[in-house]
């Protein structure tokens, strides 16, 4: 680890203690990381949503390290002050330790990313524990773990299963993660988590009381013309606006209204002259 990359690291923990709220979103191509970099997100994550969100594939399992690495390669030409994570997709870290520090270190080396993220599974804490002992820092991932979720509900609602939630929490923290997500688990069992780890609680779903708060950037910008989980609020209906300006656009060009002289190169008259051209007026 660098100390660029370990001051940025040490920034996020200390957030904690100041009770300052960290702030991640998702990005998957440069002109988006601009936007988030420029906006001072704490953390941008090039997540495994890559799949659904800008390849129109059915599941997360469905994207492997090569499309990885290549958005997060361009969403680093972008990101200037944000610490990096790269996720790490499905069966790039399952089999075994050795593959997963492999596949980490690509995000490390290719595309310079500053973190990698991984979710909770039997062996999780083997290879969390060998990544960062190879010295790139990890995020932990707890509660609804979408690579691995037979189906997209809470997590945590009965004491039992919250018990093990917060096992694993503690355990990833004693790995060596630098901050853990809580997917989709009640408020109730996130502010346990988050008064008992020494690092930082990321929520999605998870409610109020965690260090920070995580969404996939289409989801709150409206990207899309569908029904969101409950935990997504839209700021923005982008949607919406990009096909009303599609639309004015079509309309424009089939009048003949677009591209007017204000956007249109022209030559003097007198070369035009030369040329014969003649004008409709």
């Amino acid at each position: 680890m660098n100390k660029m990359t370990e001051s940025k690291i040490q920034g996020i923990k200390d957030k904690k203690v100041l009770k300052d709220k960290i702030v991640m979103l998702t990005a998957y191509d440069y002109p988006l990381a601009e936007i988030l970099d420029k906006a001072s997100i704490d953390i941008i994550l090039v997540g495994d949503s890559l799949a659904n969100v800008a390849l129109g594939l059915g599941s997360t399992k469905e994207v492997g390290m090569d499309e990885m690495v290549h958005h997060a390669k361009a969403v680093r030409r972008a990101v200037k002050n944000a610490l990096l994570v790269g996720d790490m997709p499905y069966m790039s870290y399952q089999l075994n330790s050795k593959e997963a520090v492999n596949n980490a270190k690509r995000f490390a080396d290719e595309a310079s990313c500053d973190a990698v993220k991984l979710e909770w599974f039997d062996k999780c804490l083997a290879v969390a524990e060998k990544i960062v002992s190879s010295g790139i820092p990890v995020m932990g991932h707890v509660g609804l773990t979408p690579q691995t979720a037979d189906s997209f509900k809470v997590q945590g609602k009965k004491a039992k299963a919250a018990k093990e939630i917060i096992e694993q929490a503690k355990h990833l923290q004693k790995a060596g993660c630098f901050a853990v997500v809580l997917e989709c688990i009640p408020y109730e069992l996130s502010k346990i988590i988050t008064e008992e780890l020494l690092i930082p609680t990321i929520g999605i779903g998870a409610g109020k009381y965690c260090d920070g708060q995580v969404l996939v950037s289409q989801d709150l910008l409206g990207f899309f013309d569908r029904t969101n989980p409950k935990f997504v609020k839209q700021y923005v209906n982008l949607n919406l606006l990009a096909s009303e300006a599609i639309k004015q656009f079509k309309r424009e060009v089939k009048e003949n209204i677009f591209p007017d002289e204000d956007h249109s190169y022209k030559m003097s008259s007198s070369e035009a002259k030369i040329l014969g051209v003649k004008l409709a007026k």
